[in-house]
């Protein structure tokens, strides 16, 4: 990737995870080599939520989004959602969105608390004129039923997309974008490559998931923003596009469905 093609902002990497917390700098320099220039940290839990915040004033690179993610519910406390609430409003000028939320039918939570604490955070979002970041796995029914029941018109990223065709039309007429993620490089991903490979150019945002989800032949690594130059690749080898093409417009649709956020 050289200086010459726009700029890429990974939408989707946890750079807060401790895992990064001995060269978090050094990688951020490294970023920056390949034109790699921000990175969208999305909450998952109310104990994290400072060092978010701490990591976006020491480095303009990074961006945060803060919210209650399903796989920590285990820990779930009223308070966290007021708590959530007078950071949106202390920080509402710095935030990009409102996540990372969703529904997970893989773990081992209460649904009927990950929809309430899901229901009430669209609420939020709602209240705060903020997009959502929206986890999901075995939920895509479930969360469009209550987008729509919702009336959630605020839009957002479907966070590491894996559902089918129609799934993705119907949240980009939700006002969503989709989330492209490793997972395409892997030549076995044949419905994902397939799906991403059809949808509007228009309806796309790049990330890493970084520490997780690794790019093929990163397996059992640790994953990185590094990487995203290895899924614009495989993005372009499934589409029709040419490099700088993709990368332009995943960055203006990046800009164009977050907040307080420029190239």
């Amino acid at each position: 990737m050289n200086q010459t093609q726009p700029v890429l902002i990974d939408s989707h990497c946890h750079l807060d995870f401790s895992c990064f917390d001995q060269d978090r700098l050094e990688l951020i320099k490294r970023c920056k080599q390949l034109a790699i220039s921000q990175f969208v940290i999305p909450g998952t839990q109310a104990s994290g939520w400072q060092k978010q915040i701490e990591l976006a004033q020491q480095y303009p690179s990074i961006k945060f989004a803060l919210g209650l993610h399903p796989y920590f519910l285990a820990d779930y406390q009223n308070e966290h959602l007021e708590q959530l609430t007078q950071l949106l409003n202390t920080h509402k000028n710095h935030l990009v969105a409102l996540g990372e939320i969703g529904l997970d039918s893989a773990i081992a939570v209460d649904w009927q608390l990950q929809t309430e604490v899901f229901t009430k955070q669209l609420s939020l979002a709602k209240s705060f004129d903020l997009p959502v970041i929206l986890h999901h796995r075995k939920s895509h029914n479930e969360l469009l039923r209550i987008l729509k029941t919702e009336q959630f018109a605020n839009g957002g990223i479907i966070h590491a997309f894996s559902g089918s065709l129609q799934q993705a039309e119907t949240y980009i007429q939700l006002g969503f974008k989709i989330g492209v993620g490793g997972s395409i490089t892997y030549p076995r991903a044949n419905k994902t490559r397939q799906t991403i490979s059809q949808l509007p150019l228009s309806s796309l945002v790049l990330e890493t998931d970084a520490p997780d989800m690794p790019v093929a032949g990163r397996q059992g690594q640790r994953n990185s923003p590094e990487y995203l130059v290895d899924i614009v690749q495989s993005l372009q080898q499934i589409r029709t596009e040419s490099a700088e093409q993709l990368t332009a417009a995943c960055l203006h649709n990046t800009l164009d469905v977050l907040r307080n956020i420029t190239a």
